[in-house]
């Protein structure tokens, strides 16, 4: 009995820490932006405009913390239609055989209270590797209209041919992730 006892007063500490957020992508307050070698001599910059997720963050457990993301592939956006258009089709993501992306943790590794790294499952272009996201809280909050907030910043580099593609001169994609989760309840 006593065990029983400490178990869920153990349950209900670890539930008034940890919380869930659902990433503000209505809001705006999130991105994917990602960067590729241009021919070896400068940056082709873009963005996926449509994705959703959640979080969930114990400040006091960082490890304990986890994250969900769905990513729309068709939604690519290098404010170049046709090199979109090319990126969308056969040669890179495929979207029409590959409509959906995603990334699930599977652990977080605190360096320190505001740092950490993300390791988790990336399926892209029908094809799941591991991947490392080095993260760091950005602020967090009380917001104008009576929420709670919490944002973080995360970077990450990923190899295409690993899922199954190719960017000619290049072997790298590099991922900047801007996020803003609001609490839910």
């Amino acid at each position: 009995m006593r065990l029983a006892v400490i178990f869920i007063l153990t349950l209900a500490a670890w539930n008034a820490q940890s919380a869930e957020y659902v990433i503000d992508t209505r809001g705006a307050h999130a991105s994917i932006w990602f960067k590729v070698k241009h021919i070896g001599i400068s940056w082709v910059t873009g963005e996926f405009r449509h994705f959703d997720g959640r979080f969930t963050w114990d400040p006091e457990n960082p490890a304990a913390s986890s994250v969900s993301v769905r990513i729309d592939p068709s939604s690519v956006d290098t404010n170049h239609a046709e090199r979109d258009r090319h990126i969308r089709g056969a040669d890179y993501l495929d979207v029409k055989n590959f409509p959906e992306a995603k990334f699930v943790s599977t652990r977080v590794v605190a360096k320190d209270q505001d740092t950490a790294t993300i390791y988790g499952d990336l399926t892209l272009h029908g094809k799941t590797r591991e991947i490392a996201i080095d993260a760091s809280l950005v602020g967090k909050g009380k917001d104008p209209w009576g929420g709670y907030r919490a944002g973080f910043e995360g970077e990450a580099v990923i190899r295409p041919e690993e899922f199954g593609f190719a960017i000619p001169m290049t072997d790298t994609v590099h991922l900047l992730l801007l996020v803003e989760g609001v609490r839910q309840g």
